[in-house]
């Protein structure tokens, strides 16, 4: 059956393929027929053929836990097969052999190196900062009202490109001890990914170059930072060590990547469905205006149930022929994992399609993934959104949309975001 990536309609193709069976076979339309080269004719093959997809909640977190299956897409293969694959450019090199396409041993012994930088306590420590850059954002956005002349609630702002997006970029920088100086050439060289359209495949040659400065930038830092003992988390990957273990250079790189690249557009997209999500919804925008600070949790992991950033995982091999609710799966056979399909599973959430900021359970959705492979920056994501909507709302009360919810337009990504969102406050 054929799923739709238009945001505006997957939700309702994923009712159609869990009403059709809890592991199902679907393409995927909306795929760009526009792209360019062969490698968006690749992408569109791809999307356009038949996959198996795990469609409830019950069977996604079962496939997301179980052990037989691989994230590597290599796990299968027999060694000349993997000498036949393709070469891989350095810097798309460098995020494919992150923590997502790692399996055990590998990805525990770098689980393990990693996960002590996003611990609550950890995150309790940045909860001061991450106010801070957020009211130093909300006070700008006020002063470049004021300077065209605008004034409450009458004044604009884009909040993607004003809040949701440099918010979360400030915080990582500030984490990985990314110097300030350095930052505003750092987000000219990767904004470029953040922007690109994932359905037609590829990177253009600009984002590429942007990725080889940088990658060669983190380099140069990462030898400024050895021995310096500096309180920052790349000079914490650099030194971390696990049982005699120690992360090489290029795991620190590719760590570094997946951070600062992958780790904050999460947030940049929580922040923005949510706004965009109680603009929609008068009753629990009511309830958040009334209380920002205690309903900020519940937006949060509402939204993340309701419009969460990733739609499905796209490839979990087998890595033995097995069974998943009745369906069988050969060895070597990639299944998608239907995050927002389960996240609207009314076995799971009753009246899945309403947005409500007080459900109860809402956080057992699965947009962070689920055991190994849960996101390993998900802590600060939920504090990044929490300070955020507490903020926006306990200061600007008035904040609404400023054109009509027709016009706001998502982005044509794999991750569920928008473009930009116009408001008033």
């Amino acid at each position: 059956m054929p799923l739709s990536l238009d945001p505006d309609r997957a939700d309702a193709d994923y009712a159609k393929a869990r009403a059709k069976g809890r592991v199902v076979t679907v393409s995927f339309t909306d795929t760009d027929p526009d792209g360019d080269g062969a490698e968006a004719s690749e992408l569109q093959a791809f999307l356009e053929r038949e996959h198996l997809f795990v469609a409830h909640y019950d069977e996604v977190l079962s496939a997301l836990v179980d052990n037989r299956f691989s994230s590597d897409p290599r796990t299968t293969m027999t060694p000349e097969q993997r000498e036949k694959l393709p070469p891989v450019i350095e810097e798309l090199r460098l995020l494919s052999e992150s923590l997502l396409s790692r399996d055990p041993p590998d990805h525990t012994r770098l689980r393990k190196l990693i996960q002590p930088s996003f611990s609550p306590r950890v995150m309790e420590v940045m909860r001061p900062r991450i106010q801070k850059i957020t009211d130093d954002l909300l006070d700008m956005a006020e002063r470049a009202a004021e300077a065209r002349g605008e004034s409450a609630p009458e004044r604009r702002m884009d909040l993607i490109s004003a809040f949701a997006y440099p918010m979360p970029v400030a915080v990582i920088s500030d984490m990985l001890g990314i110097p300030l100086e350095d930052r505003g050439q750092v987000k000219q060289w990767t904004e470029n990914l953040m922007k690109a359209d994932r359905r037609r495949g590829g990177l253009d040659d600009e984002t590429i170059a942007g990725l080889n400065r940088f990658s060669s930038y983190l380099r140069d830092l990462f030898a400024k930072k050895r021995g310096r003992g500096a309180e920052d988390m790349i000079t914490e990957l650099l030194a971390a060590e696990e049982a005699g273990d120690k992360l090489s250079e290029d795991e620190v790189l590719t760590t570094v990547f997946l951070l600062y690249l992958a780790g904050h557009v999460t947030t940049v997209n929580l922040i923005g469905n949510g706004a965009f999500a109680l603009f929609q919804h008068p009753t629990e925008l009511a309830k958040v205006k009334a209380d920002p600070g205690g309903r900020a949790k519940g937006v949060v992991e509402e939204t993340l149930r309701y419009w969460g950033p990733v739609d499905f995982i796209a490839g979990r091999i087998a890595k033995q022929d097995m069974e998943l609710a009745g369906t069988h799966i050969p060895k070597g056979e990639p299944v998608m994992v239907g995050l927002a399909s389960a996240n609207r599973d009314a076995a799971r959430f009753p009246d899945p399609d309403r947005f409500d900021v007080t459900r109860e359970g809402a956080e057992r959705h699965v947009a962070f993934g689920k055991g190994i492979h849960l996101c390993v920056g998900a802590p600060l994501a939920r504090v990044e959104g929490q300070i955020a909507f507490e903020t926006l709302f306990r200061r600007f009360p008035a904040m609404r949309l400023a054109v009509p919810p027709e016009e706001v337009r998502w982005s044509k990504s794999f991750l569920r975001g928008l473009v930009e969102l116009p408001v008033l406050f």
